[in-house]
Formats: C-alpha cells, sequence, structure tokens
C-alpha cells in the first residue's frame, strides 16, 4: 500500500470546512474527475479506495448537496465512459443512483450548452418524469473574453438560479468539458445578486500540486488525458506571489487570468492569487510510501500507451494521440514489456501460431499475473477466445485443480455452440469470456471443480491482463466484470468490419 485513506479522509474533510469557513458563506465546489469508482486513481495510488469522495462526502452529508451537469454534447455524440463502457447520459444517471444509495441530496442536473439537441431533450424529459428538477443553460454569451458580458444579465444571468440551501455545494459531472466551472459561476452570480455571500473552490486530484512536476503519479495523469492535451506545468502564478513551485496544468494556468477577473468582477474581491490556491487537494499529504506509488504510477503509463494505440486501431483517437502517449511512455525510460503480463501473452499466442492453433488462422495469446505472483496464459481456439481461456486456467491455478481436468461441461459447450451456430447464424461458435463465465456457472451446478474455480472468480479483481489481439465486445464486457487491469495489443483478431 502506497496511499493512507484514513489519513486522507481527515484532511480533505478539514481542507473543505476550512475552505468554506474562509469564503465565509456558500461555497460552490467544482469536483473534478470522478466521484465514485476512480479507477485510475486507485491504479496509482494503492490503497487509494475508488469511492473514498464519496465516502467524503458522505463525512459531510449534512452540510452538502450536489448538482450533476452534463454537457448536451456529450449526450448527442453518445460519448463513453471508458472504464465501465456506458454513455455519458447513463452514467450521469448511475452517478444520481450512487449518490442518493449513500445518503447524499441530489439538488438538481444541469444540461450545458443546450441548443436543443434531440438525445438532450429526451435526456432531459426522463429525469423529469422521474421527480428530478432539470435546468439547462446555453453558451454563456460573451464568453470567454467580454467580462462585461459574461458577468451580466445577457451572460450568466440568462441562466436559471438553481436554489441551494447548504453551505457546501458541490457541482459534479461526467467526463471533461461537462460545464462544472460554468455552473459554479453562473451560481456565483445569482448568489451575489440576491446579497448572499459565496464563493467557489476546486476539488481535482491529479495533477498532485505538491508532487514534483515530473513525478510519475503527475506523468501518469498526463496519459490518461492525452486527448484533452493537457499539460503539467509549474504554477507560474503561485511561484511568482508564495516563492513556491506547485504543479497545474495548462488549462487552468491558461484561464486563470480570466477566471480570476470573473470571479472578481462576481464577488468584488479579489479571493485567489493563483490557480493552485482555488483547490483544496489534500491527496500528496496521504502518501506513505513514495516508492510503491511510482512503481503504480509507471504501469498506468504504460497501460494508457496501449490504450491510447488500440482506439487509434479503431478510429477513436487521432495518430497524434498515440504517438504522444507513447512519448510519454519513453520519456519516463519505459517500454511495453515492462508491464509483464505482455510478453508471456506474446509468447503464448507464437506457441499457438508454432502448433497450429488457433482460430481460423488467428492464433491470439492472453496473460494474467495472479497475486502470488504466478503469471497464467492461455490461446485461442475453436472453442474459446484467449480471454476466456486464460482466465479458466487462472481459475484451476487457484483452485488447485489439474489443468487436465476439465471445468464446461461438454453438454454445456455444445449446447451454446449449436444456438450460435443454428440459432444466431453466428460466424464463430468460440466463446468469448462473457459467455465462458456464463457457461462455468452453468457448469458449476453439477461440476464440484467448476464450483470451485468459480468461488475464485473474485481473486481476479485488480490483476493484471493483457491479450496480442483487440477483445470483442463480449470479451470486454467479461474483463469488466471480473474487474481486471485490461491491456491489448492494436491487432485485429479478424479480417471482419464486424465483429460479432
Amino acid at each position: 500500500m502506497g496511499f493512507d485513506n484514513q489519513k486522507y479522509l481527515e484532511e480533505q474533510s478539514r481542507a473543505i470546512v476550512s475552505r468554506a469557513g474562509r469564503i465565509g458563506g456558500r461555497l460552490y465546489l467544482e469536483f473534478g474527475g470522478k466521484i465514485t469508482y476512480d479507477f485510475h486513481a486507485a491504479r496509482v495510488l494503492p490503497g487509494y479506495d475508488p469511492n473514498v469522495k464519496i465516502r467524503l462526502l458522505q463525512q459531510l452529508k449534512d452540510q452538502v448537496e450536489i448538482i450533476v451537469c452534463i454537457y448536451a454534447g456529450a449526450i448527442e455524440q453518445r460519448k463513453v465512459r471508458a472504464d465501465f463502457g456506458i454513455p455519458y447520459d447513463v452514467d450521469a444517471q448511475k452517478l444520481i443512483d450512487d449518490l442518493r444509495d449513500w445518503g447524499l441530496p441530489v439538488r438538481a442536473v444541469v444540461i450545458t450548452r443546450f441548443e436543443d439537441q434531440p438525445s438532450a431533450r429526451v435526456f432531459r424529459a426522463r429525469l423529469e418524469r422521474r421527480s428530478i428538477a432539470v435546468y439547462t443553460h446555453r453558451f454563456t454569451s460573451g464568453y470567454p473574453t467580454d467580462v462585461d458580458r459574461i458577468v451580466s444579465r445577457e451572460g450568466y444571468g440568462a441562466n436559471d438560479y438553481i436554489p441551494t440551501e447548504r453551505p457546501v455545494v458541490v457541482v459534479a459531472g461526467p467526463g471533461p468539458g461537462s460545464g462544472k466551472l460554468a455552473t459554479c459561476l453562473s451560481q456565483l452570480y445569482h448568489e451575489h445578486r440576491r446579497g448572499n455571500a459565496a464563493g467557489y473552490a476546486k476539488f481535482e486530484t491529479f495533477p498532485i500540486w505538491d508532487l514534483p512536476l515530473k513525478h510519475p503519479v503527475n506523468v501518469a495523469y498526463e496519459a490518461a488525458t492525452v486527448e484533452l492535451h493537457d499539460v503539467n506545468q509549474i504554477d507560474p502564478y503561485h511561484l511568482a506571489a508564495y516563492g513556491e513551485q506547485a504543479v497545474n496544468y495548462n488549462r487552468d494556468i491558461e484561464a486563470f487570468p480570466l477566471l480570476a477577473r470573473i470571479l472578481q468582477r462576481v464577488g468584488g474581491a479579489a479571493f485567489y492569487r493563483s490557480p493552485t490556491d482555488m483547490g483544496v487537494n489534500r491527496a500528496g499529504s496521504a502518501i506513505v510510501d513514495d516508492g510503491v506509488v511510482r512503481v503504480a504510477a509507471e504501469q498506468e503509463v504504460i497501460r494508457r500507451h496501449f490504450r491510447y494505440a488500440c482506439e487509434y486501431a479503431v478510429g477513436l483517437v487521432e495518430r497524434e494521440d498515440a504517438e504522444r502517449a507513447q512519448l510519454i511512455m519513453h520519456e519516463l525510460g519505459l517500454d511495453e514489456e515492462q508491464r509483464v503480463v505482455v510478453l508471456p501473452a506474446r509468447q503464448a499466442a507464437a506457441e499457438g501460431e508454432a502448433k497450429g492453433k488457433g482460430n481460423d488462422g488467428v492464433y491470439c495469446g492472453a496473460a494474467i499475473a495472479l497475486p502470488d505472483g504466478q503469471i497464467v496464459t492461455g490461446k485461442n481456439s475453436t472453442l474459446m477466445h484467449a480471454a476466456s481461456a486464460v482466465v479458466l486456467n487462472a481459475v484451476k491455478h487457484l483452485s488447485r485443480i489439474p489443468d487436465e481436468m476439465p471445468l464446461l461441461t461438454p453438454a454445456v459447450m455444445e449446447s451454446i455452440a449449436a444456438l450460435k451456430k443454428n440459432v444466431l447464424r453466428m460466424k464463430s461458435v468460440s466463446l468469448d469470456l462473457d459467455e465462458m463465465l456464463i457457461a462455468l456457472g452453468i457448469s458449476s451446478a453439477t461440476n464440484p471443480a467448476a464450483a470451485a474455480a468459480v468461488g475464485h472468480l473474485t481473486d481476479l479483481a485488480g490483476c493484471e491482463f493483457h491479450t496480442t489481439h483487440l477483445p470483442t465486445a463480449g470479451d470486454e464486457a467479461g474483463l469488466r466484470r471480473l474487474g481486471l487491469n485490461a491491456t491489448s495489443d492494436p491487432q485485429f483478431a479478424t479480417q471482419s468490419l464486424v465483429i460479432g
């Protein structure tokens, strides 16, 4: 463990309460990153609870209410949260459910930069029919240069005021560019128009301002946001004001002069001297083993390189993004095979090809690094995908089941194959990971060995996984459900343009 959750909770709670006290009125707290299931933070800070932020809010629940923002364009474009494979609008609804489950009140949802997009209108109607207050904010008139117009009835004044009651209003949303900052500033404008004291602060986990600029944790943030063109920098305003180096990223630094003018115009006083001043992040103080954290962050940089290479292969990002991710990896002196599962997966694929095994001329290998340090491999075949084979081999190892003992009942395998071929008219009957897990669950009813193996599936959560070919949708779904940290080489497993 490199990170102390309890220390983080204590220090972060104090920082938020202290900032609210300094404001002397209602604090609008922009929540960057993910409130729930922050797996990036968990990977780069071993010991970090992916839900520590929502635990933090629960500690302050008597003082906190939440506004959820979502960009109308993200709804229209069907942008997807990669770690769950769900669109942003679904992620926003899931966030509301999660917050409610933790006893945290959601005041409203704001659809930002709303231009009557059809999908956004449907989303609004869906929430309103479930008795959720929904507001729409259009593009702010005069933004980004005309401060007089921005801070006027034509700018922020054109947005509806969202009534709030508690001293801390958390403004969150799925993905970057959701409009959280604009919503905070709009609310500040309306609060001050009403004679209410109010202020703004930002809670963003990365980059960690009090770590060195090139610390692997901060570099991993750059690697994770390549498509946003985020670059970590020394905050020049903080350095000039305090003679102290602090790390921030380019967008916040570039926006600070304008943001400072807007805040001064809205509130009548200059409260912050640097973009770093705006933050309340205390993550750096909870790092208890820098060596562990450095190694974990370096591994995340390699993972991100693979992810962008694959996303480029399927057309989701530009070549420059994939090249930038690779450059960041090389800048840390890292390469692909420093990820321990990469070489074994590639070797497994080569062994399959040498033995003439595989499926339809494709030879795919996969590898999992287990908690005991053992690396288990698997190959594709006419019966199952490489991901399916390696998961079976992994749970066999964990259950101490001999390799030669079958886990899947032949009758079950034959039934699934017949269904896929004769009923669903699928080209391949080879089982993807999702299908294999269902088959294993069915087999466990009559096969004690399969039942023992099922009991060890949860042990795979957090294990490292690599495959030599892009996973199918069924493989991806299974990998997500098992909680594996998965990467793949940017190679297609078929010549078909439509997979599955």
